[in-house]
């Protein structure tokens, strides 16, 4: 009886050895969940700051690895897949120009606020559109799962939901839609890699909406991980000259 009692007690402590080491290894690395489809805060490029993943958001993530001495990795995906991923485990944070909404945060946690945008169309430079009231009766194209889609609902317009912003553009350029609602900073680069386009700003029709990361429920060792790394980020400056220069980058 003794010697199974030992036996079970050096099992036991087996056990916990070989978790506290697993533990630890997992808590030495981070997988982030992202759409790069969404310049200039995730896109793929020939040589990323992350792999092939590059943009402000993968900045960002870089950065939060080296302040906290942890391996980042990404994991691109659609973004409608996104919070599913994160709910099974299948990453630890998602960061893809994400807004923090009510709705979301019912299921996630967020981080604090770390980009401040708004939602604005992309027209062909002739067009007539000059508000959002103007898209009545307009062929309009969003990209699925985005807040520019749940503001054309909130409107009550028609649309067509793209999966990517590089398809929407082309369906723009290619004469078969009259607008793209998409998110202003994602708008700039788009406009500025295709001088005929345009954008049309209305703000009493599009709110300013905040960037965040999101965690699973309850993660609060990782939140508060990533909140202290974007506070220190937004305090220096680092993200606001992220942000120029991502958006002027070629």
């Amino acid at each position: 009886m003794k010697k199974l009692v030992s036996l079970m007690l050096l099992t036991a402590m087996m056990v916990v050895m070989l978790t506290g080491c697993g533990g630890s290894k997992a808590s030495s690395a981070v997988k982030f969940g992202t759409n790069a489809e969404f310049p200039p805060f995730e896109y793929v490029t020939a040589a990323g700051v992350i792999g092939e993943y590059d943009g402000i958001d993968m900045a960002i993530v870089k950065e939060f690895g080296a302040q906290n001495g942890l391996e980042v990795s990404i994991e691109n995906m659609e973004f409608d897949s996104l919070l599913i991923a994160l709910e099974n485990g299948q990453v630890d944070a998602v960061i893809s120009g994400m807004t923090i909404t009510e709705e979301r945060a019912k299921s996630v946690d967020f981080s604090v606020p770390y980009y401040t945008a708004t939602q604005v169309m992309i027209v062909d430079q002739n067009s007539d559109i000059k508000s959002a009231a103007d898209m009545a009766g307009k062929k309009i194209v969003v990209i699925q799962g985005y807040t520019g889609e749940l503001c054309v609902q909130d409107l009550g317009y028609d649309y067509e939901a793209f999966k990517k912003g590089t398809e929407a553009i082309l369906e723009l350029n290619n004469g078969k839609c009259d607008v793209v609602v998409i998110d202003s900073a994602t708008a700039q680069k788009y406009v500025k890699d295709n001088p005929n386009l345009k954008i049309v700003e209305d703000p009493s029709a599009f709110e300013t909406e905040e960037y965040g990361i999101a965690v699973k429920k309850g993660n609060t060792e990782l939140l508060d991980k990533i909140n202290a790394s974007i506070e220190k980020m937004l305090a220096d400056g680092t993200i606001s000259e992220w942000s120029v220069s991502y958006s002027e980058a070629e």
